[in-house]
């Protein structure tokens, strides 16, 4: 199962008078990957260079930042990816110190400062969640309520209507079993719809 972080984690390594301030956190996709390195830029603006990596499906990238190429970039998404994680952005802020590492020490170290963050970070399972929508009888809204609260599902809205029209989300491995549940309380009253467009969380 893909792991991604609970929270953001810093290192720093000060390797040969460079100094390397390493994160990794959670992210959702690129837009909020350049947001995070541009941010850092503007904490940073004495930074030589501020590479970064991202592991997020169809998203991922990999940018040396004017390093050698293959010596930052690379090798921090090499680590991301070994611990099998999923949005994630794993960034390195370097304060050149005067002494030129070279390329084998260049990747020794900005390996090191995402591998350094990510033996401190804390993995948590990525739950994907199903959006369902349903129509119920007024007299069947306090059971659907109460179900799904039992089922942990997140109540995204309500309508009233002819009848009560109820937008949720839960894990997707949870979604077939409520439904058994509720089409078995419900006796055939409970009419499955389609989500509404805007719905759809991804956890």
């Amino acid at each position: 199962m893909p792991l991604t972080l609970a929270a953001p984690v810093h290192s720093e390594l000060i390797i040969r008078k460079s100094r390397f301030i390493g994160c990794v956190q959670p992210v959702t996709g690129r837009a909020s990957a350049q947001k995070v390195v541009a941010e850092l830029w503007a904490q940073h603006p004495g930074a030589r260079h501020v590479c970064w990596a991202l592991l997020a499906g169809g998203q991922s990238a990999a940018v040396d930042d004017g390093e050698p190429s293959g010596t930052a970039g690379r090798p921090m998404l090499d680590v991301l990816r070994h611990q099998d994680l999923e949005g994630v952005l794993a960034t390195v802020v370097r304060y050149f110190g005067g002494v030129k590492l070279g390329a084998g020490g260049l990747v020794r170290a900005y390996t090191d400062a995402v591998a350094q963050a990510l033996l401190q970070a804390q993995k948590v399972p990525i739950v994907r969640l199903e959006t369902l929508r349903c129509a119920v009888p007024y007299a069947l809204e306090g059971l659907l309520r109460r179900e799904l609260e039992a089922a942990g599902a997140s109540l995204l809205q309500v309508t009233h209507e002819h009848d009560v029209v109820l937008d949720f989300s839960l894990p997707e491995d949870a979604a077939g079993v409520l439904q058994a549940r509720l089409a078995e309380a419900g006796q055939g009253r409970i009419v499955w719809l389609t989500p509404a467009e805007g719905l759809d969380q991804a956890g």
